[in-house]
């Protein structure tokens, strides 16, 4: 399956391309068959980067990532086009991904062009009725449909359905359900559900926790591009470790106590640092002392799948 083994990257900026920006810091996490999971973090902490590395939209500036033990950088040809058999990704904005002048049948007309130009008219149409009606639409209802006809509920299965006509085996799901309303989320989370239960692995890419902590099995928390806890799920949300962690679990507002928010340090500034420099929460940390700043915490296992980047688990 997929495997990120120390992944970066890096960004040429300001001017004349004289400055570094780190998106992503020596990543590394890997999946299982039917496995979920989450990957959490703020706006800008190079979550959505991580997907478009694993669907090779974007190259990495440095490590590897494996898809059965094979890197994706080397596939080219048919064996590219094999992977994209397999590994798709479902993006935030379902409205974008398509052609406003075109019906949505297109999608899938393009597929069977790129993908499966050998397969008769007959069974592409029952390969393409069946992974509509598995995400729960009507073909007759939606193929013959613009865009604009559709709800946003709708375009996100429907592109979910594109995905499955291509037996895939993983799917990047980047921030699917955000502009979604409520009753449609939970719609999608059980559709996903659904397909992990039937052996699809899936990166679950989101801002919001609870999300994460209903859908997968293991969680990965980014911050500023970097893996400052990860592990199982129940763990990470139950028990976290590392400060950032858990000041993400205290944001989340509950009804059962009044809400509590510490301005003072959600609220500090955050700066760009380099792969080197230190914690990189260190500047937001109510604990920071002076050794956070004098190199970048590895991830230590401080119980069985549970691993935390932080010097005060610091190894030896």
């Amino acid at each position: 399956m997929i495997k990120l083994d120390n992944i970066s990257k890096i960004y040429k900026v300001g001017t004349f391309g004289g400055k570094e920006l780190h998106a992503v810091s020596n990543v590394s996490f890997d999946f299982k068959e039917g496995e979920v999971i989450s990957l959490i973090g703020e706006s800008g902490s190079g979550k959505s980067t991580i997907g478009k590395m694993i669907l090779r939209l974007l190259t990495t500036s440095s490590g590897t990532i494996y898809y059965d033990g094979q890197d994706i950088s080397a596939i080219q040809g048919s064996d590219l086009k094999k992977y994209y058999r397999q590994v798709q990704g479902v993006f935030q904005d379902p409205f974008s991904s398509f052609n406003p002048i075109f019906k949505a049948d297109r999608v899938f007309r393009i597929v069977k062009d790129e993908f499966f130009p050998e397969i008769s008219e007959k069974e592409w149409n029952g390969k393409v009725k069946g992974s509509l009606e598995c995400v729960g639409l009507n073909p007759e209802h939606v193929l013959d449909k613009f865009p604009h006809q559709l709800s946003g509920g709708q375009l996100q299965r429907f592109l979910i359905a594109r995905a499955l006509s291509l037996d895939i085996k993983f799917l990047v799901a980047d921030e699917i359900i955000s502009m979604l309303d409520a009753s449609t989320r939970i719609d999608v989370l059980n559709l996903l559900a659904d397909l992990k239960s039937h052996g699809l692995s899936i990166l679950f890419i989101t801002h919001d926790l609870s999300l994460g902590y209903y859908i997968s099995e293991r969680a990965v928390i980014l911050y500023q591009g970097c893996v400052v806890e990860m592990g199982a799920t129940e763990k990470i949300f139950n028990y976290p470790k590392h400060p950032y962690t858990k000041m993400l679990m205290a944001a989340v507002p509950r009804l059962d106590e009044k809400w509590k928010e510490d301005v003072e340090e959600m609220g500090k500034e955050v700066k760009e640092f380099g792969p080197n420099y230190g914690c990189v929460y260190r500047e937001r940390c109510p604990v920071a002392e002076e050794r956070c700043s004098t190199g970048r915490p590895e991830l230590v296992e401080v119980e069985p799948d549970h691993f935390v980047a932080c010097v005060h688990y610091k190894k030896g």
